[in-house]
């Protein structure tokens, strides 16, 4: 495959296979790339050489043959020359009256001043194994774990503790187990600054704090709800469980991405809830029991032992991190679904426009729109809008257009057919039983759509309750009102021109079903395409109410030499001051770095695109500019840490710093012992598709950000900055 862009990048002298260098200096790490300068660097920086060739560093295939040959992973954020990163917080130290919570993810930055402001970070889930084996020498803190494994071995692996005795002393444990595992998930609100050396420090204010999974449980940190959910949550009878909590509730945990408005709130995405509670709900919205999510060997069902409300689960929730009393308030207009970010246009005089998707294999994209406009987007009271709107899910043509479905009991019943999906099922309401069904026979759904009209015929209660009860069960609604099925939507993110970007991570079926057949299309015409989209949607005549859309691929993961930029599987989405999407990537961590001696196996089969994932080395800090001549093209900034996710991108306004979350260092492999490493074989390829074999060194496990022999790895969030001060692009 021939370069699409004209070659920028010129490599001097560099050893062939050799990469980066860890260079300390005042207590910093800054890794340098050992490329020569660019003759014409994209975005102010010199893109790093990274595991896999790829365009952007401009070399032909002569020279990466050579150049590629032999590859160190560093266990460590490399950056390109001229840059480092400040660590801000890691999982154990002190925040408010507790504590740094778990795999940090996104982070939104308020600004209070010139060079300071709050942070407020997401903590998403625990990595069961790591975490347990560090959190004594982290915390201090020392669990039952030992006691629990053998009770759960001796039950097949998991142990419905909510409906054991009170007195019983392996409830107890579990309960404290349960209670720790939350404790680390949820929000917290981090004050930083800006020293006179440049780096950023936290401040420790009044308005730090945690808000967490067991906010509530045992204290007067309860979150809120607005919109018609509340008018399940409150009523007194009902066909499930009930919390006997009404509109208040327990904590929030799988906060994975999200979203900063224009009057200074954050917005926390609840994604992954499933793992902890339920999903299913019945027709009027209630809950299925606890007992239906046991407490599991993976230290999954944290809910069950607590009886949490399954309901109150998978919301978007805002938090204004100057207020030291807003433990958050869930916004049920929003709907409730695997959330993964919240894009945000607003616009004075137009209704707010908030997008979202639902990270799942078969998940919908969705827009709320207000009821009423924006008058002043810095103006505190916008949050009230959020409190009434209407909730609509995406429907994508193959010729490009689209068009919004509205959520709400009138509109008709239409399910998407298994036959257009790619594994050939979806997921639909189970009527009259509640909960969902996996539907893999087109005439099932056909069958729903002539038994029920609209989706008010699939909910109960009064207008208000089934309106709610559509909302607690938006994903399995949006499929039954015929929404597309996409490829599992990541990030969200409105660019300056209204333009909303959409990262699509996988487009593989799995259990929860598969993307649209004639929508996701690798760039040689794949239905099952692992490495991944970034989508552009602009809505008709640019007005965020639209019910209409126009919708491109912008950007394809992938091998260069098969159509793709180099990347696989992106995930969160930002935009600096110049208009570059910069891009963070989720391979998954057992794939990270697993040898590929060969693009054969022994039966003879050429390997999947999921066991080619390898290759592509640790997950990473990619910029993508979207205007001029480079538009589309793709720059490697950066990447992270051993068996690490790299998340939550975010901006000061000054351009001069990037905050990233690195999320569970050393998830497979845990604590590295003794700086242990070893080589590697992969089988790759060159942009142009020649064929080459890689030795690779790689770390076993993670010490960072200590780096010490041994260190234990703990999730951090680090400030990016250059070294001279300027802006990083």
């Amino acid at each position: 495959m021939s370069f699409k862009r004209r070659q920028f990048l010129l490599f001097l002298g560099a050893a062939a296979g050799t990469t980066a260098v860890g260079v300390r200096g005042q207590g910093q790490s800054l890794v340098v790339s050992q490329t020569a300068q660019a003759a014409s660097p994209p975005g102010g920086f010199l893109p790093l050489q990274g595991p896999l060739p790829y365009e952007g560093i401009g070399l032909a295939d002569v020279k990466q043959l050579d150049y590629y040959s032999r590859y160190q992973i560093q266990d460590d954020l490399v950056l390109p020359q001229g840059y480092t990163y400040d660590v801000i917080a890691s999982w154990g130290d002190p925040l408010g009256d507790s504590r740094v919570g778990y795999n940090n993810d996104y982070l939104s930055f308020v600004p209070t001043g010139p060079d300071e402001g709050y942070l407020t970070v997401n903590f998403e889930y625990i990595s069961a194994d790591t975490w347990s084996k560090t959190l004594e020498p982290v915390t201090g803190k020392v669990l039952p774990f030992a006691e629990v494994a053998a009770a759960l071995e001796a039950q097949d692996g998991e142990v419905n503790a909510f409906e054991l005795p009170d007195d019983d002393p392996l409830k107890a444990q579990i309960r404290e187990i349960s209670k720790e595992a939350l404790l680390d998930q949820g929000l917290g609100v981090i004050s930083v600054r800006r020293d006179t050396d440049g780096r950023w420090v936290r401040t420790n204010s009044d308005a730090d704090r945690r808000i967490s999974g067991i906010s509530g449980l045992e204290d007067d940190r309860y979150l809120r709800v607005t919109g018609p959910a509340a008018a399940v949550f409150i009523k007194q009878t009902g066909q499930g469980y009930m919390d006997s909590l009404g509109a208040f509730v327990i904590g929030s945990f799988g906060n994975c991405a999200g979203g900063t408005t224009p009057w200074g709130t954050a917005l926390s995405a609840e994604e992954n809830f499933q793992d902890q509670v339920p999903e299913a709900v019945y027709a009027d919205g209630t809950a299925f029991s606890p007992r239906e999510k046991a407490f599991d060997d993976g230290i999954d069902g944290q809910g069950n032992v607590l009886g949490l409300s399954c309901n109150k689960y998978g919301w978007i929730v805002e938090v204004d991190p100057s207020n030291p009393d807003d433990f958050g308030t869930k916004h049920s207009w929003l709907g409730r679904y695997r959330h993964e970010a919240v894009g945000i246009r607003v616009e004075a005089g137009s209704p707010l426009a908030f997008y979202s998707g639902c990270d799942r294999r078969g998940g919908h994209v969705y827009k709320f729109v207000s009821s009423n406009p924006v008058t002043n987007p810095q103006d505190k009271a916008n949050s009230q809008l959020l409190a009434d709107g209407m909730l609509y899910a995406a429907k994508f043509n193959p010729d490009g257009s689209g068009t919004w479905i509205p959520l709400t009991m009138d509109t008709a019943v239409d399910p998407v057919l298994p036959s257009t999906v790619v594994g050939g099922m979806v997921t639909l309401p189970n009527r009259p039983e509640g909960g969902f069904i996996k539907v893999e026979d087109d005439a099932v759904a056909q069958a729903m759509k002539q038994q029920y009209g609209t989706l008010g015929d699939l909910y109960e209660g009064s207008d208000l309750e089934k309106q709610g009860a559509i909302l607690i069960d938006a994903h399995f609604a949006a499929s039954a009102a015929g929404s597309t099925t996409t490829a599992r939507p990541e990030d969200t993110m409105v660019a300056p021109d209204g333009t909303l970007f959409i990262a699509f991570t996988s487009g593989l079926p799995g259990g929860d079903g598969g993307p649209d057949t004639a929508i996701f299309q690798g760039p040689n015409g794949e239905e099952e395409y692992e490495y991944g989209w970034i989508m552009k949607l602009m809505e008709d005549s640019n007005d965020p109410a639209a019910m209409s859309f126009q919708w491109e691929m912008f950007a394809a993961g992938g091998e260069p030499a098969e159509g793709g930029l180099g990347f696989s599987n992106p995930d969160n989405l930002e935009f600096d001051a110049k208009g570059n999407l910069w891009m963070v990537t989720d391979m998954s961590t057992s794939a990270h770095n697993q040898p590929v001696p060969a693009r054969i196996n022994e039966q003879g089969e050429t390997l999947s695109q999921k066991e080619l994932l390898g290759i592509f080395g640790n997950n990473a800090i990619w910029q993508i500019p979207t205007t001029g001549d480079r538009a589309g093209s793709a720059y490697l900034f950066g990447y992270g840490p051993m068996e690490c996710e790299m998340t939550g991108p975010y901006f000061t306004p000054d351009n001069t710093t990037l905050f990233l979350s690195a999320q569970h260092p050393g998830e497979v492999n845990g604590q590295r012992q003794a700086m242990a490493a070893e080589t590697r074989s992969f089988a790759m390829q060159t942009t142009d598709g020649v064929p080459f074999i890689q030795a690779r060194e790689v770390p076993i496990g993670s010490n960072w950000p200590g780096k010490n022999p041994n260190d234990p790895p703990k999730p951090s969030v680090v400030a990016v900055r250059r070294l001279d001060g300027e802006p990083l692009s």
